[in-house]
């Protein structure tokens, strides 16, 4: 038997056991594990390299440690006064009708929080501005999560503040995630250390080298800003300089951010908590952060009541999409997309085809505009296929980062999740369900608005592509569940 043969027969013989690994350990969906197999048959070394360092899951260390160092919301909502019971909430006007998404996003861990105040941004600079001025404020305490903090003009402004302000005692802690901020230096980060702030880095690689991170393929992709446990942020903008539309290439840059005063911050500083327990191994009773501050006395701030939703690798339900499927589902009226990346999987494009078919008014909005390619050719494909449906697509003249999903005249989600399996399970995210009919409303005006500044799409659109790129899109297509 000569070396090909013995090599041969070693690959799929390794393959055959990453197969059972997928399907029996980790329980993977079909169309990734058909994807994977696509991968390593017709690459069979590069597509077993690719697994590796891409595709192999959490270890069952990793996942038992991001359980360990969890708090539950409920632990925490339950132990500050004011806040309403669940059946309270369920019951509260504009929930009403809701009544079987807000137990969904419960019993995902996620609490009914009323009496809310949304101030919603629509690109970079409004919300720097406003961030600024509320770190600058900060009496206590700013914890502050990013998957990109630059080492550029825009993170060192912020840097030079947080700095200021830890050296004015206040608490400042900042999670930064290694493969988001890679470019950005740990001597960057070391100076809030030296100023008296402390630093986390969220799956850091091995040894400190950069090269090395065998989570590589698992990002905490949450922006998440938490001033003196009374003023929140999160949202699709980091602290970097094309976020801000300093990028040409790139411009405009459209994205979409919220700042929450109410109760709801104590949902954000929970789900920092828990990633500042994991990163720092901190063993600090749960008890401790209520009394040292963390979660001060509710005040009732505005009308929007919110549910803050999250999800991450560590879980085998993907909470997010699966909130989004069942709010696309209640539909009464309309369902309004945006998001940079659209490569859903069957449930989620099952979800809209049944929502038009209903005789829901369907929009999505992407950028017309791309900055991954690859990706880009992956989401057109599956645009190709909601056209086919009837669904308007729309096409952003620029680069449209937000991640929104609007339905009917009281329901909105702003957070960090795209539309895409890297967001649904292999990124840890947030999103923020809002019920409002005025932030709502608000929104609906802001969408109607990008449409303005957008390219309407039909079927003839796709159909005109050249016949190389159709090409493209089709293996797009065919990978896009392990992107």
């Amino acid at each position: 038997m000569d070396w090909f043969s013995i090599c041969f027969i070693v690959v799929v013989c390794i393959n055959f056991l990453l197969l059972i690994g997928m399907v029996f350990l980790e329980k993977r969906k079909p169309e990734n594990i058909i994807a994977w197999i696509s991968a390593m048959t017709f690459l069979p070394i590069i597509g077993f390299l690719l697994y590796i360092v891409f595709g192999s899951g959490l270890s069952v260390r990793t996942r038992r440690m991001l359980k360990k160092k969890r708090i539950s919301e409920r632990d925490i909502i339950k132990n500050i006064k004011g806040i309403q019971t669940l059946e309270e909430a369920r019951l509260d006007g504009i929930l009403k009708g809701d009544q079987e998404l807000v137990a969904l996003c419960y019993n995902y861990g996620s609490y009914p929080i009323p009496g809310n105040d949304i101030k919603i941004f629509t690109n970079g600079q409004e919300k720097l501005a406003e961030l600024k001025k509320d770190i600058l404020n900060a009496k206590s305490s700013i914890n502050i999560e990013y998957y990109i903090f630059a080492n550029d003009k825009t993170g060192n402004d912020i840097m030079k503040l947080l700095c200021q302000k830890a050296r004015e005692g206040v608490d400042v802690k900042l999670i930064y995630d290694s493969i988001g901020s890679r470019k950005a230096p740990r001597r960057f980060f070391r100076r809030l250390e030296d100023a008296g702030g402390q630093v986390g880095e969220f799956f850091p690689p091995f040894m400190h080298i950069r090269l090395i991170n065998l989570k590589l393929n698992y990002r905490n992709h949450r922006k998440i800003v938490v001033i003196d446990g009374k003023i929140g942020y999160t949202g699709g903008i980091n602290i970097r300089d094309d976020h801000i539309g300093l990028n040409k290439k790139l411009s405009p840059w459209r994205d979409t951010h919220i700042r929450i005063e109410g109760g709801g911050v104590y949902t954000l500083q929970n789900i920092f908590l828990d990633d500042w327990r994991y990163c720092k191994n901190d063993s600090i009773p749960p008890r401790l952060y209520l009394e040292n501050g963390y979660f001060p006395s509710p005040t009732i701030k505005g009308n929007a009541t919110t549910q803050l939703v999250c999800s991450g690798p560590d879980s085998q339900v993907p909470k997010i999409e699966e909130t989004y499927v069942k709010m696309i589902l209640n539909a009464k009226k309309r369902v309004y997309i945006q998001t940079p990346y659209f490569i859903p999987d069957e449930t989620f494009s099952s979800a809209l085809r049944i929502a038009i078919k209903s005789g829901i008014d369907v929009r999505i909005m992407v950028p017309n505009i791309p900055d991954k390619k690859t990706v880009y050719l992956a989401t057109l494909s599956y645009l190709k296929e909601m056209a086919e449906l009837g669904i308007k697509i729309y096409l952003y003249n620029g680069f449209l980062h937000s991640k929104t999903l609007l339905v009917d005249d009281n329901k909105l989600s702003i957070g960090t999740c795209n539309t895409d399996n890297r967001s649904f399970r292999l990124n840890f995210e947030d999103t923020m369900i809002i019920y409002s009919q005025e932030i709502n409303n608000q929104y609906q005006r802001i969408f109607e608005n990008d449409i303005k500044n957008s390219k309407k799409v039909d079927l003839n659109f796709f159909k005109k592509k050249r016949w190389i790129t159709k090409v493209l899109q089709a293996i797009m297509h065919l990978f896009s569940a392990i992107f």
